[in-house]
């Protein structure tokens, strides 16, 4: 799957925090104590790449700002820069850890320099225009599709007077559904190493377009992963809840949150026609687990298997 080139790293060399707003961006160099504001827009995000492309680099870090980071992200990467997209949250509790509750936006982009420095997050390559693009189609559809859901909901308590209303929105909402998927369809279609991944991803029974289109957009690592590491990234690795003598319960949390969703809806139909999974849920169930917490042991077995399937390259085979 095409990433963008390796990101050229120096282990000594300076780290930058970057905060991003809808028409500015602050730059922080933490070593060099130096901060200035540039536009974000096209020049300034090339004059900005241009200037820290003479730094020795080991990490720029970003915080994801709902889309606004995109360009500057790109741009950063394609140079060949060490940029990193962290999320809010995690830099707001690094600050918070230090005692800085002020928020300004040099100040951001200082904790976000401080943060590379100290934390060292992995500098990962940067997914290409068209991973990226497909996890946009793939974010619109679930848009569209809570929407629907919504309108089924109100249809049915509606008044016989506005009941053609929301006839008429669910209509306009099915077409437009239908538009997105027939854009993921070519989407996918136009990454020519994926072909080979989705046939095997839908050789599995229970898993359709919806699911294979999901691992592929927003879990390109699938088959480079161990099996830990394919759970916790997809949302259903169980974590430890124990302090002193107390033994809570372990729980799922973190990870890719459409992941977990949309394997959450191909188990219950899984679980219904393919013999492995209905199989190893009954026994989980007369084991005496919860149905959920059964549900989510075969969330997890399912996608170690298809992780194993791609890394192996080979199809379901039925036992």
């Amino acid at each position: 799957m095409k990433t963008t080139s390796k990101p050229n790293i120096h282990r000594n060399g300076r780290h930058v925090g970057i905060d991003v707003s809808k028409a500015t961006l602050d730059i922080c160099v933490l070593e060099s104590d130096l901060h200035w504001t540039a536009d974000n827009a096209e020049a300034g995000i090339k004059h900005l790449t241009s200037r820290l492309a003479r730094y020795k680099l080991s990490r720029i870090i970003v915080e994801a700002t709902g889309g606004y980071e995109r360009k500057l992200v790109a741009q950063l990467a394609a140079k060949g820069l060490p940029v990193v997209v962290v999320q809010p949250v995690q830099a707001r509790q690094f600050a918070k850890a230090q005692g800085v509750l002020a928020k300004t936006d040099k100040i951001d982009a200082r904790i976000l320099a401080q943060f590379g420095a100290i934390m060292k997050p992995d500098v990962r390559p940067i997914q290409s225009a068209n991973i990226r693009k497909i996890r946009d189609l793939l974010a619109r559809k679930r848009q569209l599709s809570e929407s629907r859901t919504q309108e089924l909901n109100r249809n049915h308590k509606a008044e016989k007077l506005l009941r053609p209303s929301h006839r008429r929105l669910i209509k306009f909402l099915d077409k437009e559904i239908k538009w997105v998927d027939s854009c993921l369809q070519k989407a996918v279609a136009d990454v020519t190493e994926w072909k080979a991944t989705y046939n095997l991803l839908i050789s599995v029974p229970g898993v359709g377009d919806g699911v294979a289109y999901t691992l592929l957009g927003e879990l390109p690592e699938l088959g480079s992963l161990t099996s830990r590491q394919v759970a916790a990234l997809s949302g259903l690795a169980p974590y430890n809840h124990d302090s002193g003598n107390m033994r809570g319960k372990r729980r799922i949390r973190g990870g890719r949150a459409p992941i977990r969703t949309m394997l959450y809806m191909a188990m219950m139909c899984a679980i219904q026609h393919n013999p492995v999974m209905k199989s190893f849920y009954d026994r989980l169930v007369s084991q005496g687990k919860h149905k959920k917490v059964a549900l989510t042991a075969c969330m997890r077995k399912l996608v170690t298997i298809l992780n194993a399937m791609v890394r192996d390259g080979k199809a379901w085979q039925q036992a």
